[in-house]
């Protein structure tokens, strides 16, 4: 483990054993007081699915709250895995930042943190610092293998992608690959010198064990194409494990694909009402329209007509239609060589 990572015991518990062999469901106890609990724990609810020996998978869903169809993924998953057919251990966290999907929001209504912001953590810290630091200290460091499911939240549509994150360690980054290869979608976004080293994934790196990402859609709902997208990655990649028998899935052709630049992305420049003309997996060309900013308070204000910095592949859309100075209305990437 790095000596980045902090080692103060963490203050969160578990009332379920992950040693235990079978299903077990139980908490992690978040514990914080407030006016809603006082005195008790905010729950974070865990399945443990432990069969014969085997590696051990870690899926996180609900990191951000308001990203819902990998929480449903991960519950279709906890109905129908038998821990018998396991050759290993699947640990599900389906709500990971239960407090803020119960609000159905980005960040926790505890503390108002991003918590894919906030790692390490810190044992001492507020509610989301904790969460981190038990995610990085705790949990991370039991696993073979991590997946951590997100999607556009009500904010933004991305066009569905498993996310790889590019590290020094050449076996750590093949095995990063390796996992997104078999998650089976045709874009595979890789994180590179523009990734945050306070997310999931920068965490995973710290503790050195293979980890991906995957964005899939989003638009504050649960679609159901997209979900069955999710469920048949997790499958894949517990195949490609060893963790359910059948062999490696059959691979899928993947285009990759990395954010060069911030700047290549379309933003807000005002506040205004925008007439999107673009959407999510669409291929964009340098000075095309992205779309039009029309301000409905101030009918006789000219129209702002927004093109694209550069050429790219629109990873994803903003969801909104009014927007603030600053929104992102649409994330631009620049396609890569297959990784090996």
């Amino acid at each position: 483990m790095s000596d980045t990572v902090p080692t103060r015991p963490s203050r969160i518990q578990l009332t379920l054993d992950l040693d235990a062999p079978g299903r077990n469901v139980g908490d992690l106890m978040l514990r914080w007081s407030d006016n809603t609990v006082p005195l008790g724990y905010h729950p974070i609810p865990v399945i443990s699915l432990r069969g014969q020996p085997g590696p051990c998978v870690v899926i996180l869903g609900g990191t951000h709250g308001d990203e819902f169809e990998g929480p449903t993924a991960i519950l279709r998953l906890a109905a129908r895995l038998e821990p018998s057919a396991l050759a290993g251990q699947v640990i599900l966290v389906p709500a990971l930042n239960a407090p803020a999907l119960h609000a159905s929001a980005r960040v926790s209504p505890l503390d108002g943190q991003n918590l894919n912001r906030a790692f390490p953590g810190d044992a001492d810290g507020g509610p989301t610092a904790m969460l981190a630091h038990f995610v990085e200290t705790r949990l991370l460091p039991r696993a073979d293998a991590v997946i951590d499911l997100h999607s556009g939240g009500k904010a933004s549509v991305f066009d569905p992608c498993a996310l790889a994150t590019r590290v020094e360690d050449a076996d750590l980054a093949t095995a990063n690959m390796d996992l997104a290869r078999a998650f089976g979608l045709p874009l595979i976004w890789v994180l590179g010198g523009h990734n945050d080293n306070r997310s999931v994934n920068a965490a995973a790196a710290r503790v050195k064990v293979p980890m991906i990402a995957a964005e899939l859609g989003g638009g504050g709902g649960v679609d159901p194409e997209i979900t069955d997208l999710a469920e048949t990655g997790l499958m894949r990649c517990l195949r490609h494990l060893g963790v359910l028998p059948g062999g490696a899935p059959a691979p899928v052709p993947a285009r990759h694909v990395e954010i060069a630049d911030p700047l290549h992305s379309v933003y807000a420049p005002a506040d205004g009402l925008f007439d999107r003309r673009c959407s999510a997996g669409q291929h964009a060309e340098a000075g095309r329209c992205a779309g039009t900013l029309y301000f409905p308070e101030e009918p006789e204000r000219a129209p702002i007509e927004l093109g694209f910095p550069a050429t790219g592949h629109i990873l994803a859309h903003g969801n909104r239609g009014l927007v603030r100075r600053g929104d992102l209305l649409a994330l631009v990437a620049q396609s890569l060589p297959e990784e090996r």
